[in-house]
């Protein structure tokens, strides 16, 4: 959980938030993969952040708590450079308005979120160095 504190998330990145559900007392895992509108709370122990993703033509949101145990992991797919901090606006937006708007992109940025593979991966970067 300390390295959720640490996670560049912020309005207008695409982001997969991969969730563990209980269902008939069996365990899957289950990927929401869609662009952040919001991130409230900061990174306090209330923080929310708002995902959306448009399925079979009809746009979906999820309101997630940042630091809920049955969000297994989140990866940042891609990080736009947005003018607002609330992209609330892109609920009445077509998808060709929404790529306009967050033309500036960084593509390639994947960040996964777990907490062994954190500090692995900082162990490796130290060795380089």
């Amino acid at each position: 959980m300390a390295s959720r504190k640490d996670l560049p998330i912020r309005a207008g990145s695409t982001v997969k938030v991969h969730l563990k559900i209980e269902e008939k007392g069996k365990t899957r895992m289950q990927i929401f993969e869609g662009l952040v509108l919001a991130v409230k709370g900061g990174k306090g122990n209330g923080a929310m952040f708002t995902v959306r993703k448009v399925a079979s033509g009809v746009g979906v949101e999820k309101i997630f708590p940042l630091y809920s145990p049955s969000i297994d992991k989140i990866e940042i797919v891609r990080q736009s450079e947005v003018r607002r901090a609330k992209l609330y606006f892109v609920r009445g937006k077509v998808a060709r308005d929404v790529k306009r708007k967050m033309r500036h992109t960084k593509s390639g940025v994947t960040v996964p979120v777990q907490e062994g593979e954190v500090v692995e991966e900082k162990t490796a970067e130290e060795a380089i160095a």
